[in-house]
């Protein structure tokens, strides 16, 4: 039932209004007008903006079910994209790939995933098809750290579980556990001298940060593990040695042991290294998102491995190392699984999606609102 010309033309209209992370205003307005004309009731935005420093708040709305007694679903996805996503000029290429001209990203990070939730609400309405409550939930700042979804206030949401349409790989595939999060900010002080007269009366702050960064452990952990760094600053004339650097870090874990494990081991290469060299540094180390671990059996991906059988897709439960609105969704307390969206190379100019993966990806959607409202209030 789902539409091919249309949801390939809905994509196409939303790629092509610019809405890079904290510049939401424009593909808000959008959206917020397009959510009504499907049909859906209480379509508002939120007034997190102001708090999130997004260019739009999240936008919310709701259709109210015809089959009673289905616990509601909720339907994720988010609105703004990484840079460079201004101008972006879709097309498909010859073995049936939407793509960019190759100077911007194309942006199905996360629009396929607004387009399938659109498709799929219409093929409900159209068809006058049998669904419980659905709620969705277009978030801003995604890509600046959950900024929008971490404003939600959880006593609006209404969904007993939920799917955020919002990660690579094959539709029918699933996103079953995330990692947590910690940031790292490190102010790190050394003392000025004279670096041609007196050098041995100074302490460089850049060799006492440089000697953290080496000492500690980055990059691949272990399977479940990861550290980087992300901003190293430090600037002083040459003739002066430099007494202060700043350092931005994150430790991701899918085990809360392990991740403050590689904290601490984060925190004492720092604190050993001012010690070395009479040094003191500043250190922030703040708790960013929660991990998630859903499993077989759990209500959430039973709805989902039905959903995609019915679709003649194989389900497979992977883990992955990216942070996500389920990551907050989850910490909320409805339990939300991430569905593959079928898009490759995202966060760069060669992103692609197959014409045919967003097709699959709105009957997915589709899909899940049927096993949901036949199989729901039995499950629970």
């Amino acid at each position: 039932m789902v539409n091919e010309k249309r949801i390939v033309g809905e994509l196409f209209e939303l790629v092509t209004i610019d809405s890079e992370t904290k510049r939401e205003r424009t593909i808000a307005n959008a959206l917020l007008k397009k959510l009504k004309d499907v049909g859906l009731e209480n379509v508002h935005e939120d007034d997190s903006a102001g708090v999130s420093g997004c260019g739009a708040g999240n936008i919310f709305a709701y259709l109210k079910g015809n089959v009673p007694g289905v616990p509601a679903v909720l339907f994720n996805a988010h609105m703004d994209t990484v840079t460079p996503g201004v101008g972006v000029k879709p097309s498909i290429n010859a073995e049936g790939n939407i793509v960019s001209d190759g100077s911007t990203v194309l942006g199905s990070d996360d629009k396929s995933g607004i387009a399938a939730i659109i498709e799929a609400i219409r093929v409900v309405q159209e068809n006058k098809l049998p669904h419980g409550d659905i709620e969705v939930l277009i978030t801003a700042g995604e890509e600046s750290g959950l900024l929008g979804a971490r404003c939600v206030d959880p006593k609006k949401l209404r969904a007993k579980i939920g799917y955020s349409l919002d990660t690579g790989g094959k539709v029918g595939s699933i996103k079953v556990k995330a990692p947590a999060r910690k940031m790292l900010a490190a102010n790190v002080y050394g003392t000025s001298a004279h670096a041609g007269v007196a050098p041995e009366k100074g302490v460089s702050a850049i060799t006492v940060a440089a000697k953290a960064l080496a000492a500690m452990p980055l990059g691949r952990i272990d399977s479940e593990t990861t550290a980087n760094i992300g901003v190293f600053k430090a600037e002083s004339p040459t003739n002066i040695v430099c007494d202060r650097a700043f350092v931005e870090a994150e430790a991701r874990s899918l085990d809360n042991a392990k991740l403050q494990k590689q904290a601490d081991a984060m925190r004492k290469a720092f604190e050993d290294a001012a010690a070395e060299m009479g040094g003191r540094v500043e250190l922030d180390i703040k708790d960013d998102c929660a991990a998630f671990n859903l499993s077989e059996g759990d209500f959430v991906v039973d709805v989902a491995q039905q959903a995609a059988a019915r679709i003649g897709r194989p389900c497979e439960l992977f883990a992955a190392g990216g942070a996500s609105d389920a990551n907050v969704l989850n910490g909320f307390g409805v339990p939300t699984a991430i569905l593959a969206c079928g898009y490759a190379d995202v966060h760069s100019k060669a992103e692609w999606i197959p014409v045919k993966e967003l097709v699959k990806l709105a009957e997915m959607t589709l899909a899940i609102i049927a096993v949901a409202a036949e199989t729901a209030e039995r499950k629970t």
